[in-house]
């Protein structure tokens, strides 16, 4: 199933959706709150009562607001050919840390600063090289503490698209004192356009595969400049989610990200692909293969707002 949240006509509401359009869940039904009930078969009978009347609005009628709103957001780097590029482009190192193959590393990032699919980005203040970094995430459906990746995969509620928006210049600035991002990070990112549960994805999965076999690409003005597979990633997120519960307790709706794929931010590849960084005007556009696409314009930052 595809649990989004949206606007229609100056009201939230929660739906399912299908090829018909957005079956709409009760008025007054969150999907946070019916995680919060740690109960799969409750999430699943809420989805098939939504499917089981007629659709409501298009997905094209309607603004797409974040799936959900997440308690807290830790994102991964676990995709290899990234860690090269960036090296490669920060410092003209080559290779990856030996540190990084011990085990997936996180950092939290804001979740005040969660927007939808389609919601534009201005760009943030003090701030010229604004960036895109292509992930996918998890939503955490069930708390859990010291779990095997084993046991983690089973607390997973759904994946979304991620984009983790880089303010290149603020992030460069605030890296050298080795305490990791902070401005350069917490003004923006991109969740959904939905949430989507893993059956949806499990055709894709070979057995023994960090993840499902799906394409990941991103876009810029219609330009492609990434391009890698969900798959490639060196942890899977059963992996992700044991290390972030080791001695802290997860809870529903907590979202885990993957860190961006190869090639997945302009840092990595812009002298080969759009010759610079984002800039006002400029649309981004980054698709997963079942998981969907976010569409977002890149505006100047409006006058007068801090």
């Amino acid at each position: 199933m595809r649990f989004a949240r949206y606007e229609d006509r100056g009201h939230i509401r929660c739906g399912i959706v299908s090829r018909d359009g957005i079956h709409p869940l009760p008025e007054g039904s969150d999907l946070l709150d019916l995680l919060l009930l740690e109960d799969p078969a409750a999430l699943a009978a809420a989805g098939a009562g939504a499917l089981a009347d007629p659709a409501g609005p298009a997905v094209d009628q309607v603004r797409l607001l974040p799936p959900i709103q997440p308690p807290t957001i830790r994102d991964f780097v676990t995709f290899e050919e990234h860690v090269e590029g960036v090296r490669r482009s920060v410092d003209g190192a080559a290779g990856v840390p030996e540190q990084w193959y011990a085990a997936p590393t996180f950092y939290f990032t804001n979740p005040y600063a969660v927007i939808g699919a389609h919601d534009e980005v201005p760009m943030p203040p003090g701030s010229t090289v604004l960036d895109f970094e292509l992930e996918v995430a998890a939503v955490i459906g069930r708390a859990g503490r010291d779990l095997t990746p084993e046991q983690a995969r089973d607390h997973i509620a759904g994946y979304t698209i991620l984009n983790d928006w880089s303010a290149r210049d603020l992030q460069r600035e605030e890296t050298v004192v080795r305490l990791g991002p902070a401005k350069g990070k917490d003004f923006a990112s991109s969740i959904g356009p939905w949430l989507v549960t893993p059956d949806e994805l499990a055709s894709a999965r070979a057995p023994g595969a960090t993840g499902p076999a799906v394409t990941m690409t991103a876009s810029v003005n219609g330009i492609e400049t990434s391009r890698g597979r969900w798959s490639d990633a060196q942890f899977s997120f059963g992996a992700m989610v044991a290390r972030a519960s080791a001695d802290a307790r997860l809870r529903p709706g907590d979202l885990i990200g993957s860190g961006t794929v190869g090639t997945g931010c302009l840092l990595e590849v812009k002298d080969a692909t759009l010759g610079r960084y984002l800039e006002p005007g400029d649309e981004v556009v980054l698709a997963v293969e079942r998981l969907g696409t976010l569409r977002t314009p890149v505006i100047a930052r409006p006058a007068g707002r801090r």
